[in-house]
């Protein structure tokens, strides 16, 4: 009885403290070419409110956080980032002139220049651009959009017309 209570707990333990394996750009790019897998990039500042709030809530609920593990590198890259990042034989660099605070160019890049935070960024495991998706999102919204990327739907239909279908 003490074996099942003690492997009752540990498994308690272990689901509660499941999280995303966030990981840097480099990183993912890195594990990407031994194991291709799409990307979800979370383009955040650490001044963002609803970015510290999608934290705290939909990339902790237990469905998100088990999808995304299992299908995409998650990475976090901070938009206002000082430290330049080499990818594909250019460095993207913090560029201080651009906004208020000075804006990452990798954040640029991605976000098509329409700097809102947050904003995910889906890339297929080729590192081209699937979709934006700038804003928060409660986990229930944000776990239907990872199953749309995740799933390969967007090849075939919109993300309207996924959702009609999952629906019925």
């Amino acid at each position: 009885m003490k074996l099942i209570l003690s492997l009752f707990l540990l498994l308690i333990s272990v689901s509660a403290s499941a999280q995303i394996e966030w990981m840097s750009w480099e990183e993912a790019i890195e594990r990407s070419k031994s194991e291709p897998r799409r990307l979800i990039v979370d383009v955040y500042t650490d001044w963002c409110g609803w970015c510290k709030r999608m934290d705290k809530t939909s990339f902790r609920d237990k469905a998100v956080v088990r999808y995304i593990n299992e299908n995409f590198y998650a990475v976090k890259l901070d938009a206002e980032q000082r430290e330049s990042i080499n990818y594909d034989g250019h460095e993207f660099a913090y560029d201080e002139t651009v906004g208020r605070r000075g804006v990452h160019q990798l954040a640029v890049a991605l976000l098509d220049g329409r700097m809102s935070y947050p904003s995910l960024v889906y890339l297929d495991a080729e590192q081209k651009r699937i979709s934006i998706s700038p804003g928060f999102k409660p986990a229930e919204n944000l776990l239907k959009e990872i199953q749309y990327i995740g799933g390969g739907h967007y090849t075939s239909s919109t993300f309207e017309e996924y959702l009609e279908a999952a629906s019925k």
